[in-house]
Order: C-alpha cells, then structure tokens, then sequence
C-alpha cells in the first residue's frame, strides 16, 4: 500500500517536500504520479515520473514551483514543493502508473493510474 507522508502546515511563498514509498511491494519499474483533492473539488493530477525517472510532466498550475523525482534503490518517490501558495491547499496522494508500452508519446501523464494510497494533507496559509 502506498503512503504519502510529509505534509502540513506552511505559510504562503514557504516550502514542503512531501514522500511516497510503497509497504510490501517496490514501484522501482513503475511510473508514478502525484494527485491532490482540496476541499469540495475533484482530484486533479499534479505531477509524474517515468520509471527511471528520465521523463516528467507537470500540471500547469505547479509548473516552475513543484519538481518530482524518485529514487528507485530506496522505492521512494518525491514531490518538492516550492513557492507555495494558498490554492496548493489540498489532500496529496501519489499512485502507481502501468505503462505496458514502454512508450512516453502525447498525453501518457493522463491515464494509467492505480493503487492511489493514503494521502498527506498540505494546508498553505495566506
């Protein structure tokens, strides 16, 4: 099962690195993304990792401020989160991506999605 942790409290413009591993299983050959839900909204995506870590893809709305990265000898993936702002306010999950093809062309970030574990909550004050 896939936790989040690293979440909290912090003050607009401050910084958060928030963490993924996995219990029982390694997502070391796995894509993987982070989504988030705030309050009374839907989940939106946020960010992804290909399996080695060479492709990435950011949401518009965190591109330039949030970077993920992952090391694959410790199954940990991250989400660096920079310049914060009161609408990252949110519940952050991370999930595992299948992608059979091997193939990273067009939207691949989109879809492919599973095993979205406990989230972390980010709370970014004004």
């Amino acid at each position: 099962q896939l936790q989040a942790s690293g979440g909290g409290l912090v003050q607009a413009g401050g910084s958060l690195r928030l963490s993924c591993t996995a219990s029982g299983r390694t997502f070391s050959f796995y894509d993987m993304g982070w989504f988030r839900q705030a309050p009374g909204k839907e989940r939106e995506f946020v960010a992804a990792i290909s399996w080695r870590g060479g492709y990435t893809y950011y949401a518009d709305s965190v591109k330039g401020r949030f970077t993920i990265s992952r090391d694959n000898a410790q199954n940990m993936v991250y989400l660096q989160m920079n310049s914060m702002k009161p609408e990252d306010t949110a519940v952050y999950y991370c999930a595992v991506r299948s992608n059979p093809s091997g193939q990273y062309r067009g939207t691949w970030y989109s879809s492919g999605y599973s095993s979205t574990g406990q989230g972390t909550l980010v709370t970014v004050s004004s």
